[in-house]
């Protein structure tokens, strides 16, 4: 259940009006959504897989930055122009090729009046942690 003003159709109408080209091809979507949280599902397609069979650091940060956009917009009851400050992420598994998508569970820690922090866990299916992230963030 989304918080009150977001909906998931307004919070998914902020990845496809806000998030740049290259993150509208990580085919992000909105699965859930409170005042302190936002889950996001992240399908695992060719386009987010690197030689070695295995989804790219790369997709996954990117995911989680956008989760942590989705969570602040969340708690505002709006979308505010805001940027990444920090990023921290450490990866624990390798999501395989064949995995059918990456759950990306971002925590809202505290908001003050310019900057956000939150936490981030990117799961697979059965639960699996694969990448834990730190982030803060200035709204501008």
């Amino acid at each position: 259940m989304a918080a009150a003003g977001m909906d998931m159709t307004a919070l998914n109408a902020i990845l496809a009006d806000v998030t740049a080209p290259i993150v509208k091809a990580l085919a992000l979507e909105v699965i859930d959504a409170t005042a302190q949280q936002v889950t996001l599902r992240m399908p695992v397609t060719p386009t987010v897989v690197h030689a070695g069979g295995v989804v790219c650091g790369q997709a996954l940060m990117a995911a989680a930055d956008t989760a942590m956009i989705l969570a602040v917009a969340t708690s505002l009851d709006e979308f505010r122009p805001m940027t990444t400050v920090q990023l921290q992420t450490s990866f624990l598994k390798p999501v395989p090729k064949d995995c059918a998508e990456v759950q990306v569970v971002c925590t809202l820690l505290r908001r003050g009046k310019s900057l956000a922090f939150g936490e981030i866990a990117l799961k697979t299916p059965d639960g699996t942690l694969a990448a834990h992230a730190t982030t803060t963030y200035a709204l501008l």
